[in-house]
């Protein structure tokens, strides 16, 4: 999953270089932290939320086989 959120959003970024996620598990989910450059938090959220809805669906999409939720968060 993790793999999956990085390469999104370095290919939506103008410094991909600054993209990390941190994964963190809880009791019945688990919370990815994405962190962009402040320059980048508005294409990676997009118009409306749009983007990074379209990020959550891809991610939740393939991980159909985890029983745990999955949480996606820009900071």
């Amino acid at each position: 999953m993790k793999e999956l959120i990085v390469l999104i959003a370095k290919s939506l970024v103008d410094s991909p270089e600054e993209v990390s996620v941190e994964e963190i598990p809880q009791a019945d989910s688990v919370v990815f932290r994405l962190t962009v450059s402040k320059e980048d938090r508005g294409k990676v959220i997009g118009k409306q939320g749009r983007v990074i809805k379209a990020i959550r669906t891809l991610v939740l999409a393939n991980s159909k086989s985890t029983p745990k939720r999955i949480l996606i968060e820009v900071n």
